[in-house]
């Protein structure tokens, strides 16, 4: 039976060193959507309803598409720092590497497909 003091357990598996950078990253992400997300559905109300081709020419302006746009971005960014968060904390191993990746992956890539859609209006 082997004696192993508290310390020489805690050895490696200190902090990653990132943890105040990814809170400080979800704050400012956060702020900027209790900014944008009001925006956004006050863009968006005014283009409920409308027919395509006036949707079209509302969001060829530029303030509407500029919020859209934002408000993909910004809000996708978000999704991937917390869902990464949630993913290190609850999931070891293999799968944590690979969810993590996948989330990645599938964040940005709707992210894109947001702006794309956006720019695709308004140009």
């Amino acid at each position: 039976m082997g004696y192993i003091t508290d310390r020489k357990r805690a050895v490696g598996l200190g902090s990653a060193h990132s943890g105040t950078m990814h809170h400080w990253h979800m704050i400012i992400s956060s702020v900027a959507l209790v900014g944008l997300v009001p925006l956004f559905v006050f863009t968006f109300g005014q283009a409920v309803g409308l027919p395509y081709d006036e949707a079209v020419a509302y969001y060829a302006r530029p303030f509407p598409a500029i919020v859209a746009a934002l408000t993909f971005l910004v809000g996708f960014i978000h999704f991937r720092n917390g869902v990464q968060t949630l993913i290190e904390d609850y999931v070891h191993g293999f799968a944590r590497k690979a969810l993590i990746i996948a989330m990645i992956c599938l964040s940005y890539t709707a992210a894109a497909a947001g702006v794309f859609a956006v720019a695709r209006i308004a140009l």
